[in-house]
This record gives structure tokens, sequence and C-alpha cells, in this order.
């Protein structure tokens, strides 16, 4: 099956330019990147939409994929600032593509770092039952709120090890994952060796 793919530009944000360039000098990184009066640099999340080129002959449906979801709109406006988020959204990029959230069967994430995978789930709005309520202090992006899935009809794939690092705090970088970018996928009926409703460990 052939495949077309639509580039999302999820909303930019900033970052700490040393912090990414690591040991790369500042003269050299600054050519290309222009750091602010507080040294971070302009970024963009990029998102990629995958749809089938043809329907399924057997379903009659068009098949659509999101690779990377962005950070998402869960960070309070504290974090919103010091990230300098302009307020897009992977969810916003792909109705503005024209296709309905809930057309997204699965979500892929090359890491769970939050500007990779904070966009996999969105603040429940005035109105909606939560999937995910944060009930305990520290699980949230800077304030407490509850959680939507972003693509409610979505499986999540995601490497085994990363998932692993993530939730026990394993890997160097733990600082980057948020609790409720990812607690909202766990089902604990099920052992995770054996794999759970929304999510696919590969």
């Amino acid at each position: 099956m052939r495949y077309k793919w639509t580039l999302l530009r999820a909303g930019q944000f900033l970052l700490d330019g040393g912090g990414m360039f690591g040991i790369i000098p500042r003269v050299i990184w600054e050519r290309s990147a222009t750091p602010d009066e507080k040294h971070r640099i302009r970024l963009m999340h990029n998102c990629l939409l995958l749809e089938s080129v043809e329907p399924d002959p057997e379903t009659g449906k068009v098949h659509r994929y999101l690779i990377e979801a962005g950070t998402g709109d869960k960070l309070d406006e504290k974090m919103s600032n010091i990230f300098g988020l302009d307020g897009r959204t992977v969810e916003s990029e792909v109705v503005a593509a024209g296709v309905d959230v809930h057309d997204i069967e699965a979500t892929i994430v090359t890491h769970l770092h939050f500007d990779h995978a904070g966009g996999l789930t969105r603040r429940a709005r005035e109105g909606e039952t939560a999937d995910w309520e944060a009930t305990k202090p520290g699980a949230a992006s800077g304030d407490c709120h509850d959680v939507k899935f972003t693509f409610p009809n979505a499986e999540l794939i995601v490497q085994r090890r990363e998932w692993v690092d993530a939730r026990n705090n394993d890997a160097v970088m733990t600082r980057t994952y948020y609790r409720d970018h990812l607690l909202p996928f766990e089902d604990e009926k099920q052992p995770l060796q054996d794999g759970r409703p929304r999510m696919r460990l590969i």
C-alpha cells in the first residue's frame, strides 16, 4: 500500500541553545541558530501525517497515521512561557489538514520527551468526561488538570525500552518525561509485557 505524507508544523518552541548543541561551541552553532536574550533557540514541532493513497480494499477506509505529537496544550502558563509555545498543537494542525482526529489509527513517537509525546493527550474541556484524572500532586505539567486522548481511536506505538526508561526514571533526561503525558496510556489490568489496549511496545 502506498502512502502520501503531509508535514504538520505543530507550533514553535524555545530551548536552551547550549543544551541542544552540547559540546559544540556557541560561536559555531549560533551561526545557524540565533539565540534570544535567555540563550534559547527557536525550534519547530514537526510532525508527519501519513495517509494511504488508495482506500483499503477490504474496509474501504483510508489509513491515517501520525508520527510525533509535539508538546500539546497541557503545560501551564509559566512553563508555556519558559518554552515560548505559540499555541499551535498537533490537534489543530491535523484538523487544519482536513482530517478528523477520530480517523487517526495510530500515533508513533520516536521517544517520550514532552516535545514529542505531549500532544498525544490534551486538557479536558468544559463538559467533557476525562479519560484520566490528575489526582496526585506533581502528576501534571505544572498545574492539575484532567486529560483526554487527543486521538481517541489511535493506538500508541513506542519502543519498549523507551517506555520502561520513562516510567522508571532510568533515563538520563528524566525531567523531560511528564507523567500526565504517559500515565493516561497505562492500564494496570494488563502486565506491561503483554501490551495494553492503547499501546503497542516494539
